[in-house]
């Protein structure tokens, strides 16, 4: 759909890269003791990813695990050098409402470390694993702005069972804390009635029908909004190795896992994407070098296209 000038608006598009492995519904204790003799496939799948993305000439935001990064520096730098705005996933993929302040940040500085040394540039976007920034860890929005971030993505303005702060601002905007602003830039809701559902990727994605989602998201762009979408590696591969958890769990993660591939080539035919830092101006503001800077983490990005 095109804008006020004339031109077809641009939305966000995102991916959270992370191993199938990983993901909150069949996260123990148990479990993460066996990830490193777990099967890896976030390479194959996000390779699938960029391929796709590559056919389609279109660019991402990657919120990438800083655990995936240390095992997998080939893959980001790729993303990186083609284009992908990389940004961070946290580290170990802990939910932050199972952290302490200080578990946290020392969360999301390992995987700044991480992401930066890997692609020799700055790291300012975070997302929450599961979106856990909820009404009980808004503390966490202070850290991120004293570690180095300067913008998240995690406020799922939503009801749900892990996450979600109903009522929350769902446009992007400057949210306010003792430690300075931070850009917010939540995951997209369409409202109807009295309720707002959520049109942003992942499970819905999977579990709406596909011309239902698309005339929500019209619905989005037409109020004027920037869709902010997202999808797993995980979501591409429907011969992953199935894991054992509670039949909810195992619905959400692998229900219509054969449609996603599809369904995604078929959206990139119906919206224009970008990366964030390119669909939002006041994101891609961030990455320019400011007047004075003591953090020394803002740099001047390359042309982008």
């Amino acid at each position: 759909m095109e804008n006020a000038t004339g031109l077809r608006r641009t939305h966000c598009l995102s991916f959270d890269i992370e191993e199938h492995f990983q993901v909150a519904a069949f996260d123990s204790p148990a479990r993460r003791r066996q990830w490193p003799l777990l099967e890896s496939r976030v390479e194959r799948n996000t390779e699938k990813i960029l391929e796709c993305l590559e056919a389609h000439q279109v660019r991402a935001t990657m919120f990438v695990l800083g655990w995936v990064a240390e095992k997998c520096p080939q893959l980001v730098r790729r993303m990186a050098e083609a284009g992908h705005e990389i940004a961070s996933h946290g580290y170990g993929h802990d939910l932050i409402t199972v952290l302490t302040k200080e578990q946290f940040r020392e969360d999301i500085k390992r995987a700044k470390a991480v992401l930066e040394d890997v692609t020799g540039m700055p790291v300012l976007g975070y997302r929450a694993p599961t979106f856990t920034i909820t009404q009980e860890t808004l503390w966490a929005l202070p850290i991120l702005l004293e570690e180095g971030y300067a913008y998240d993505s995690s406020v799922f303005p939503v009801y749900h069972d892990q996450y979600g702060i109903p009522g929350a601002n769902p446009s992007p905007h400057l949210l306010s804390t003792h430690s300075g602003t931070l850009w917010e830039v939540p995951p997209s809701t369409c409202k109807l009635g009295w309720t707002r559902l959520p049109v942003a990727g992942g499970g819905y994605f999977r579990f709406f029908p596909f011309w239902l989602l698309v005339s929500l998201m019209r619905k989005v762009e037409r109020e004027g909004e920037s869709l902010v979408f997202y999808l797993h590696p995980w979501e591409f591969d429907q011969d992953q190795p199935r894991m054992t958890g509670p039949f909810r769990s195992r619905l959400r993660h692998y229900f219509n896992l054969n449609k996603t591939e599809d369904r995604f080539r078929r959206l990139l035919g119906e919206f224009s994407f970008a990366p964030i830092r390119e669909s939002l101006p006041m994101i891609g503001r961030l990455y320019q070098h400011p007047a004075h800077d003591p953090s020394g983490v803002f740099c001047t990005l390359p042309t982008l296209a």
